[in-house]
């Protein structure tokens, strides 16, 4: 038998079994589509659906999506859609929140001036901790204490998202993830209504004006409707404080996952959950790429949209898996909480203005 006579045998086989191979996986992501396909397909329908009725009836997108969910919860039980809600409630939240970096930029926030930024920081912060601390006089524990608090200090419904999809999940883990996500979205469209007349009332200038609603309001749209319902000075320095909020998302992941790492021991014979989930390492990439100019205006802007998009389907899904009458058992204290907590972050911003300026 020849070389070459061998050398064509050797490359039929290998030919062969790559085809083989790429034949089993392309079976496999047909597979994989079609299970995926029917639920995918109505989370984008509800998705729409709320952007649609949010730009005529002037109500938060988010909040429309979440309340459309749930009254098709149904969809996320059973039949051919559950696969593709429960894949879109957690991939593409996860992807949604990873893209949220491209909003990100050192380099504008740092036009603030350093007293203002730590401020804001420290607003964060400041808001987590307490959230954790009081949250035991209300009856709930550090999971619940967590989210809330790290949503209504970073950015709403976002934040509500990210880091639900760290925290050790149990049986009412979408219960309160749905509950956190309506109660900011609701309380952060009061506050677009209310804090505007606070400023006007309490006279500010557009600088404090701006920290203060960029620094109080959760949902980043809220901050911009506020803002720019002001003066457009006071929406452009309301959204960049609004900016320093939602930069802290990655490490108040960090620290958690950290935390919950060592606190929380891994089921027997089962992994550690990774130190920093990929979506977070990807917003931290897109943010480092945006401060450095790397990431094209047009490009950014489409990303913004891609990640906005997303979120609202991932919200959406998340409606759908849940279930109303468990959502509202979590009760009053819930309620009280999540309004301390929001009143506390107005506090300590208004403290800081009348300090700083």
């Amino acid at each position: 038998m020849t070389d070459s006579t061998m050398n064509a045998r050797l490359f039929n086989r290998l030919t062969a079994r790559l085809t083989a191979r790429l034949t089993g996986k392309a079976t496999l992501l047909r597979a994989r589509s079609r299970d995926l396909f029917p639920g995918i397909a109505v989370s984008v329908i509800v998705a729409v659906t709320a952007q649609f009725l949010a730009e005529h009836y002037a109500t938060p997108a988010m909040l429309l999506a979440l309340l459309l969910g749930i009254a098709v919860s149904f969809l996320g039980e059973e039949g051919r859609t559950v696969t593709g809600v429960a894949f879109s409630a957690r991939a593409l939240l996860r992807l949604g929140v990873a893209l949220l970096g491209v909003r990100v930029s050192m380099m504008v926030l740092a036009g603030l001036g350093l007293p203002l930024i730590l401020l804001t920081v420290g607003g964060v912060v400041a808001t987590i901790a307490f959230g954790l601390l009081v949250a035991r006089l209300f009856g709930h524990k550090w999971r619940f204490a967590l989210l809330t608090a790290g949503s209504v200090a970073i950015c709403g419904a976002s934040a509500a998202m990210a880091i639900g999809a760290i925290l050790p999940r149990d049986e009412k883990s979408e219960e309160r993830l749905i509950f956190t996500v309506m109660g900011v979205t609701v309380l952060s469209t009061i506050a677009m209504i209310a804090y505007p007349i606070l400023a006007r009332f309490m006279e500010f200038d557009h600088i404090q004006a701006g920290v203060f609603l960029g620094g109080t309001i959760h949902d980043v749209a809220q901050v911009v409707g506020a803002g720019f319902s002001i003066s457009e000075e006071t929406g452009d320095t309301a959204t960049l404080v609004k900016l320093i909020r939602v930069s802290m998302l990655a490490p108040v992941v960090l620290v958690a996952s950290l935390v919950i790492r060592a606190r929380i021991k891994a089921p027997t014979g089962g992994k550690q959950p990774p130190l920093l989930p990929g979506f977070v390492i990807a917003f931290i990439g897109l943010a480092a790429l945006n401060s450095f100019g790397l990431i094209p205006q047009s490009l950014g802007s489409f990303l913004s949209t891609c990640s906005r998009w997303l979120l609202l389907v991932a919200i959406a899904a998340v409606g759908m898996k849940s279930n109303l009458k468990q959502v509202l058992s979590v009760g009053g204290a819930a309620i009280a909480l999540i309004v301390i907590e929001t009143l506390f972050i107005a506090g300590v911003i208004l403290a800081g203005i009348s300090l700083l300026t």
